[in-house]
């Protein structure tokens, strides 16, 4: 992968090279290998590259035949072979970037649709006075733009954005989306002005100035589902994850994969075993030093059941210390996890081999692999209950919990929500809304329900288009992007096929939640290659013994950044409620580690990239 950026002055005036190179150099990160500037009266790109695909050529920014076309690309097109057999075009380079140039030479914009992969790319075509911004389906690499009346900027990441339009302060209405996901769906951010190109989207800046943004391609919500037997179902989820594999394996250097020993990985690296047919895998795994939450022997078994050479690192408190400023740079937004820092450190272990690794993100917003799936219908349809009598009883409920049922207390907050987009978010929302207008001194300003909103279907579809949005692209991904990214790593997520996710959608939900059993239908296909041992053990996730790291230290450290002098978490929030949670869990009668880690993470994103401006 790669780091692009560029802009285009709206008067006309020339572009400044030095500022390119500028923003190219807070990209370096994303591309070690080259980086290149382009600039064109009142038009400029900036590359770094990263070199996967064609490594002795494809320089970018690269102009198209006839110099009337320039591309700024990031990413793999993983059919590119194939798509270049279809188009008549005077190639110069064997990579997939100029077979975008190509397709657009014959087709225009829409030849997006014809890409398979993951992917960002800029493409200024000096005849029709258009640029082009276009983001991959599923979001997995990011696009980040700003415009006002003077300059349109984009980059991949939003640090690269301030040489060209100066330091930004905190989109303050975005701090309720913040509190409600843990990060900030799409088109916003944290930053005043930037916006965030939404997943399978395209946006055209024309001639005249204007923005154009349009859906190129969205999962699809009102298809029937597919007439199948739960055993079909099986077989053609494994025939999609195989052709998958295939794709995810392109590249001029060596793939290797992530293993935690949970059942996404484990399938992956299965497969990708077999799709390799003795070639060698390298897998990578990390732990804890915590048998609370160290998978490290589960991880092992199945490496020892794929064959593969196995890799693994102990992610520590000091790991912890020393990177959570700087990966809060890398995030430009707060760390949503403390797992952020433990990918980090897995990239780190992985690049020492590897350039590219496959991983097992998106299975579980497909399928229905969190335990909140089972619930779907009952999170939908508790609004039969009216929302006064919830909100009365409910939270009443939740603080009557002891510390030690705080899980139970995230279904009830949940349940108390007074819409059912509310509640499908509330699952995962480290604050209630309630809890937000309290903290903010008042309601949000504009909606984020959108994702939990426009899904069909029955409960469970629902409930997973929502989390194939905000939770999945504007959280998950943006960090496997960012802690890969810092590592120089690219990260390819198989199940994130646009094909297996138009199947996943069409699948009808009795194949994914069946009899209790969450993820059945992958479940099923990983049986096939893992033993029961594997497949059916309790999932367990990515979880950092922070409690344990942090047991003495914690408390000094909250409340010098939560609620010191120069503390920006004070300024904006009620200081009154920022107090209460730290007293509260200081005291043990609650467990606020996960709310008081999304206000940690605010405080410490905002002294790195806002007062330092992203330097």
């Amino acid at each position: 992968m790669c780091g692009i950026a560029g802009m285009r002055h709206l008067d006309g005036s020339p572009v400044d090279p030095g500022v390119l190179a500028e923003m190219a150099k807070r990209l370096h990160h994303r591309g070690p290998d080259d980086s290149g500037t382009w600039a064109d009266g009142g038009v400029g790109f900036a590359h770094t590259r990263l070199s996967i695909i064609d490594l002795g050529a494809s320089v970018q920014p690269m102009p198209g035949h006839g110099g009337r076309t320039h591309i700024a690309f990031n990413g793999e097109i993983l059919n590119y072979r194939q798509l270049r057999s279809t188009v008549d075009y005077p190639f110069r380079t064997g990579g997939d970037t100029e077979t975008i140039l190509a397709l657009y030479a014959k087709s225009g914009i829409d030849s997006v649709r014809e890409l398979r992969g993951q992917f960002a790319y800029a493409l200024h075509d000096a005849d029709s006075g258009e640029l082009h911004l276009v983001r991959d389906r599923m979001g997995i690499l990011p696009l980040y733009y700003y415009a006002d009346d003077k300059i349109f900027a984009f980059a991949s990441e939003i640090k690269a954005l301030f040489p060209a339009i100066g330091a930004r302060g905190v989109d303050e209405a975005s701090l309720h989306d913040y509190l409600a996901h843990g990060s900030v769906p799409a088109p916003h951010t944290l930053v005043d002005g930037v916006r965030k190109l939404p997943q399978g989207h395209r946006l055209t800046l024309g001639r005249d100035g204007q923005i154009r943004l349009r859906a190129y391609w969205e999962i699809p919500t009102r298809a029937e589902p597919l007439d199948v037997t739960p055993d079909e179902a099986v077989r053609l989820v494994a025939e999609a994850l195989d052709a998958s594999i295939q794709d995810a394996l392109v590249a001029d250097v060596p793939v290797g994969a992530y293993l935690s020993g949970g059942i996404d990985s484990s399938l992956i690296c299965a497969l990708t075993a077999k799709a390799k047919q003795g070639e060698g895998l390298h897998t990578f795994s990390a732990g804890f030093g915590d048998p609370r939450v160290d998978e490290l022997d589960w991880a092992r078994k199945v490496a020892g059941i794929v064959g593969s050479e196995h890799h693994e690192v102990i992610v520590t408190a000091e790991d912890f210390k020393d990177s959570w400023s700087k990966l809060s740079w890398h995030r430009d937004a707060p760390l949503s996890q403390p797992a952020d820092v433990a990918v980090f450190r897995l990239a780190e272990l992985a690049r020492q081999q590897v350039k590219v690794v496959l991983s097992g993100e998106g299975s579980d917003e497909l399928f229905g692999g969190y335990p909140k799936h089972r619930h779907a219908a009952f999170t939908r349809w508790a609004g039969i209950v009216p929302s006064a009598v919830r909100g009365a009883v409910l939270p009443r409920l939740d603080r009557a919990l002891p510390a030690s049922k705080a899980k139970l207390g995230i279904a009830v907050r949940a349940l108390a929500e007074p819409s059912a987009g509310e509640r499908m978010r509330g699952w995962f929302a480290p604050f209630t809304e309630r809890e937000r207008a309290a903290l903010l001194g008042g309601p949000a300003a504009r909606s984020a329900l959108g994702p939990y909103q426009r899904g069909r279907g029955d409960a469970l579809r629902r409930m997973l288009y929502a989390d194939s949005h905000a939770w999945l692209a504007d959280n998950l991904l943006e960090r496997g992007d960012r802690m890969s990214m810092a590592a120089s790593l690219e990260l390819r997520p198989p199940f994130l096929d646009h094909r297996l996710v138009e199947l996943a959608f069409r699948l009808p939900s009795l194949v994914k939640v069946r009899k209790g059993t969450t993820k059945w239908v992958v479940k099923e296909v990983a049986r096939r290659y893992l033993p029961d041992d594997v497949v059916d053990r309790t999932k367990s996730g990515f979880k950092v013994p922070l409690d344990a790291w942090f047991r003495d230290g914690l408390k000094d450290m909250a409340n010098d950044l939560l609620t010191g002098p120069s503390s920006f978490v004070a300024g904006v929030l009620d200081p009154a409620g920022v107090r209460k949670l730290l007293s509260e869990h200081d005291a043990g009668t609650r467990n606020e580690q996960p709310r008081l880690w999304t206000l940690l993470s605010l405080e410490v994103w905002h002294r790195e990239l806002i007062r330092g401006a992203g330097a």
